[in-house]
């Protein structure tokens, strides 16, 4: 791919200010795969520039023209989708099965949905003589995670374009070639020069020049809520918008009425996708503490059937985590948990067993767990399990909210009504009912230190618009 060492700016692929690269290291083997160039914010000063030319024109488009391009994009990432879930894979360490499930999918999901809400949105209403209007949000920065790259790019970029905003997107560094490969796809369709522009680099010299640009008028941040802050501080000045979707320690609420062994198995199952790199992930098993014994016996047998290898082998459930650092902060966590007292039921220390290079996890349960302890409130971000007990449904919900963070849970039991009662105590953007998956239509975000705003659907396409209202229209 020749455009890696290049930026995407003004509908080109133009030359760095610097000559700075990075290596690009696949978890699996530890070895580099490329290099992709390190911006500065001279570069964030072009791109940025090319976007508010551009806005003038984009934002001034009819809906019939952005869903015409909406469409085309579609068109050409169907063709590249192949090529997209390869790259994924190599950077991130994602199974091959899952990026092409999932990961690559989620990209092209996030496009058709905004195009079905395109559609059908209303920009404009009538309150007596005002008219409300929706207009686009402007000139907007997008600094983006490596853990679901392509879908945290796509969930901002899709509804951006269909607002009619221009926008500079800085990927993550740790997996940048998935969003070469999309501003590819979107040349390829035809976006506009300028309306789409990308520029790599790291956090604190191109995350901080985006967040803090005047020019800028909205930037919209995934990622850990310790960075999230630092966009907020470095946006404040100029008063931008921000949107935040950030750290999650998801409680998973197994009522006494659940089919034990159905609903834990799964749920392991699910806590360990995509290697536990899911801000989502319900990584929090809350259970009778009358039954902590028997629930563990079911977590550790579901966790010793999740086999983790090489990515590129059909029957690997998960692959590496994404980085050295990475692996390194989940065997330190793992540690802490031993050291605190609880109950280590499978995995532990150190690679699964014949993996002798790679970021591999074991996929690791602990039971006995006290909603106290530093694994149960700390984002791990690895296939870490923690069963903590509770006493009845009140002190359920009690420890699912005794939490920093707000961003997604999961209740399952028998009687519907019950979950749907405590779902709606807990305080998180998102909440699972019995296994429900996630749906690209339903507003995604959290509450708390998870973040603000929302993403993806109509509501995530509401956060690209400006409202305004004009007096003694209708007379």
């Amino acid at each position: 791919m020749s455009n890696r060492t290049k930026f995407y700016i003004g509908g080109e692929w133009v030359n760095p200010s610097t000559d700075a690269t990075l290596e690009v290291v696949n978890p699996s083997t530890e070895q580099p795969i490329g290099v992709v160039a390190l911006g500065t914010a001279e570069d964030v000063d072009r791109a940025v520039a090319a976007a508010v030319e551009a806005f003038d024109s984009f934002s001034q488009t009819t809906r019939e023209e952005r869903v015409e391009l909406l469409e085309r994009i579609v068109a050409c990432y169907q063709k590249h989708l192949d090529d997209v879930a390869a790259t994924i894979s190599e950077e991130m360490g994602a199974p091959m099965g899952l990026a092409k499930a999932a990961q690559a999918p989620a990209g092209m999901g996030h496009f058709m949905t905004t195009l079905s809400v395109l559609k059908e949105y209303e920009f404009e209403e009538s309150l007596g003589s005002v008219r409300v209007i929706k207009e686009p949000a402007g000139v907007c920065g997008f600094i983006t995670p490596w853990n679901w790259p392509i879908n945290q790019i796509a969930c901002k970029v899709a509804p951006a374009l269909a607002a009619g905003c221009t926008m500079v997107l800085k990927p993550s560094e740790v997996a940048p070639f998935n969003a070469v490969l999309f501003a590819e796809i979107l040349d390829e369709a035809g976006v506009p020069p300028g309306v789409f522009n990308l520029v790599n680099g790291e956090g604190p010299t191109v995350g901080v020049a985006i967040a803090s640009h005047p020019d800028v008028d909205m930037v919209s941040f995934t990622g850990s809520t310790r960075a999230g802050i630092e966009v907020a501080k470095n946006a404040a000045p100029t008063v931008k918008r921000v949107a935040q979707e950030l750290g999650g320690k998801s409680a998973n609420i197994i009522l006494d009425d659940a089919d034990f062994e159905q609903t834990i198995s799964r749920d392991v199952f699910q806590m360990c996708t995509n290697s536990g790199q899911s801000c989502n992930a319900p990584t929090r098993m809350l259970v009778p503490s009358s039954r902590m014994n028997e629930a563990a016996e079911i977590a550790k047998s579901a966790a010793q059937n999740v086999k983790v290898g090489d990515p590129n082998d059909s029957g690997t459930t998960i692959g590496p985590v994404v980085s050295a650092v990475q692996y390194e902060r989940i065997q330190d966590l793992i540690q802490k948990g031993i050291d605190e007292g609880a109950k280590l039921e499978v995995g532990g220390l150190g690679r699964p067993d014949g993996l002798n290079a790679g970021y591999y996890v074991k996929p690791t349960v602990f039971s006995h767990v006290t909603n106290d302890m530093t694994i149960a409130q700390q984002e791990i971000f690895g296939p870490v399990l923690s069963l903590i007990g509770y006493e009845d449904d009140d002190d359920a919900v009690r420890i699912a909210n005794d939490t920093i963070y707000g961003l997604s849970g999961y209740v399952s039991g028998g009687d519907p009504e019950r979950a749907r009662n405590i779902a709606r105590k807990i305080r998180t953007g998102n909440v699972h009912l019995n296994g429900a998956p996630v749906n690209q239509r339903a507003p995604f975000g959290g509450y708390k230190q998870s973040g603000n705003g929302r993403e993806w659907g109509v509501h995530g396409f509401e956060e690209f618009l400006e409202t305004k209202a004009i007096m003694g229209y209708g007379r």
